[in-house]
């Protein structure tokens, strides 16, 4: 048993890690626009890329991360997952000496990498270092401490990479030559070598001090309580998580058009790139509101499972309000869909992975495959925006979303929960 020292002492590393991935993870919000014009890109599809190249690795990669954690352990495994991570980093700096997109999604993907190692030890750690009753709560921190680091992203990467975008944006739209447009976009790719560089250093530092660190190795693979009486053989006999992966999926998937689309959003319905850069920030301040109700009410007030079904409806009355508005009052409402989103992956997370007990770091693996909700949703968008216009587009994306998270807070979550054969 851990003492109040060390638990507290272990959620500070894990608050610290969720920082990192945090900040890392939301940066794409300002890479999509800066992309699109250092690459010099011809649509959104193709800028959206980004989020479909980050997003992706987590499909590819959780698995094996289950097998790397059940090596390594959670300490060590999250320690490689930094390392990987700091590599995807330094990616960026031949990219941006190449001006060379697919260099940059190949750092993108790696970065993606690292995380998915990451997020398959944190996240589970965090939801069972304690009583499984207030995980949503635990992880209700940890998602300050993500998205205070990604609102913070956007404004720091946003200062450095966008700075004079709009201006930017017109002396190559105006540039008739064909060296100087070549210059211009040297000098543009290049603002990124310097912002990446520290990020690799910082992240190589953090992966030494995680190694070296006291945090405390967890058991999952034990039974107990009722576990013990579970004669499930392997982990696609839980009918809950199945459906917590598709939850999941989805979840990120209106996570990330609240998020990174909502800049691209604000561009097509006529909106400077100078302001644009930054409605990012927006959404994920509206995330940590979200968070600290989410603190402050589970589980005291109300169950994890009622607080994800509470979001879901309000996710679903915030969408038709993005339908039925224009301009900065539609992006308001997308902005505000960070706040239901907020307590979604704290309360789907727990759900899913309650009771696995020897199947938990597979099962979170097969969860963090989810993630790649993040890399098909936006492109599915991109793709039907030409028809639909970025209102419509945006409506029947998002709320069949909200709707399935719905089902699952009020019955998919314990489908098969009780079930001892």
């Amino acid at each position: 048993m851990q003492t109040n020292k060390n638990y507290f002492l272990s959620i500070s590393i894990i608050g610290v890690l969720f920082f990192i991935f945090g900040f890392v993870t939301w940066l794409n919000g300002t890479l999509i626009p800066f992309l699109k014009l250092a690459c010099d890109l011809q649509t959104d599809a193709e800028a959206l890329l980004v989020t479909f190249a980050f997003y992706m690795a987590y499909f590819f990669l959780a698995i094996p991360s289950s097998f790397i954690l059940n090596k390594t352990g959670f300490k060590k495994g999250m320690s490689l997952g930094l390392m990987v991570m700091a590599l995807g980093a330094l990616l960026f700096i031949p990219a941006a000496m190449q001006r060379n997109f697919s260099l940059f999604l190949s750092g993108l993907f790696v970065q993606g990498m690292g995380l998915a190692l990451l997020q398959t030890a944190s996240n589970p750690y965090i939801s069972v270092i304690g009583p499984i009753e207030s995980a949503a709560k635990r992880i209700s921190i940890m998602g300050i401490c993500n998205k205070v680091a990604g609102a913070l992203s956007p404004l720091v990467l946003g200062a450095i990479v966008l700075k004079g975008a709009s201006e930017t944006e017109a002396q190559l739209n105006s540039a008739t030559d064909v060296a100087i447009r070549s210059n211009l976009l040297q000098e543009l790719s290049h603002r990124v070598i310097m912002p990446y560089g520290i990020m690799s250093v910082v992240l190589l530092l953090l992966a030494i001090m995680i190694y070296f660190s006291p945090l405390p190795e967890i058991e999952t693979d034990g039974t107990s309580g009722k576990e013990k009486q579970n004669k499930r053989t392997n982990v696609f006999q839980f009918p809950y998580l199945m459906l917590g992966i598709l939850c999941l999926f989805l979840y990120v998937g209106v996570e990330v058009m609240a998020g990174d689309v909502i800049g691209t959003y604000g561009k097509a319905i006529g909106i400077s790139l100078d302001e644009t850069k930054v409605f990012t920030s927006y959404t994920l301040w509206s995330m940590v509101v979200g968070y600290i109700l989410g603190i402050i009410t589970i589980p005291k007030y109300i169950k994890q499972q009622n607080a994800l079904a509470l979001s879901a409806l309000v996710g679903i009355a915030l969408s038709v309000g993005v339908y039925f508005s224009t301009g900065y009052t539609s992006i308001v409402f997308i902005a505000l869909l960070g706040f239901a989103n907020a307590l979604m992956w704290p309360a789907i997370f727990p759900l899913a992975i309650e009771g696995l007990g020897r199947f938990t770091k597979f099962g979170s693996a097969l969860l963090i495959m989810g993630i790649s909700g993040g890399a098909i949703i936006p492109q599915v968008y991109a793709r039907i925006v030409p028809s639909l216009g970025p209102a419509a587009a945006f409506f029947w994306i998002v709320v069949p979303c909200y709707a399935y998270i719905l089902f699952f807070a009020l019955r998919g979550q314990a489908i098969g929960k009780n079930q001892n054969n």
